[in-house]
């Protein structure tokens, strides 16, 4: 990931916040000034437009995440476990981070950056655990077991957020309910989805 200057990564927080409630075309440089508390100078000088911004936003989001779950992957080899963990990481920080989470609801399946997410690093984990067995469902199946999952976790993010699940409980269930569709065993998709899920790296 690029490293941004503190203007830009102040524009950027305020960007996500906006952004995470409104469309792009109701985001202007007052606004975004304002939000970010800087000089509307300072905005003209780090971004071209908001539409180039709210792309800027959602790559590094994309980036920065994907970079942290692997990050956190380190020694655990069990795809199934890597899947149970990545799903509580997603829930967990829309908990801790609202308007990351609300961002993420918004856009995650129409924006191009935020989909790979999706078909990075779990598309491998899933094909990975097809091969060793680890899950029943065909190769071709992939697609459609990505997009499940990614839509239960998403949907689950919004339970968080408006307050009708613990980011516990939701993660455990979506976790585990996604295990068994994917063929885990019940009692062994139960025991992935409530081990103690560590702390997401740094990037």
């Amino acid at each position: 990931m690029e490293t941004m200057n503190p203007a830009q990564r102040r524009i950027h927080r305020a960007a996500l916040h906006l952004f995470a409630d409104k469309s792009i075309g109701q985001v202007n440089v007052s606004e975004l000034a304002k939000a970010a508390g800087v000089a509307r100078g300072t905005v003209y000088n780090n971004l071209p437009s908001t539409e180039a911004l709210f792309e800027e936003v959602a790559s590094q989001l994309q980036a920065e995440m994907h970079q942290r779950i692997a990050n956190s992957f380190d020694g655990v080899s069990d795809p199934a476990q890597r899947l149970a963990n990545g799903i509580r990481f997603f829930i967990r920080r829309a908990h801790e981070e609202p308007d990351w989470g609300r961002f993420l609801v918004r856009f995650a399946f129409s924006n191009r950056a935020l989909r790979n997410m999706w078909t990075a690093q779990p598309a491998e984990d899933l094909k990975l655990g097809i091969e060793q067995g680890r899950y029943r469902l065909r190769l071709d199946q992939m697609t459609t077991a990505l997009t499940m999952t990614a839509g239960s976790t998403i949907a689950s993010m919004t339970l968080v957020l408006e307050g009708h699940k613990t980011w516990r409980d939701a993660g455990s269930e979506v976790a585990e309910l996604s295990l068994v569709a994917l063929g885990v065993a019940p009692e062994d998709a139960r025991a992935l989805a409530t081990a103690e899920l560590p702390l997401l790296a740094a990037v």
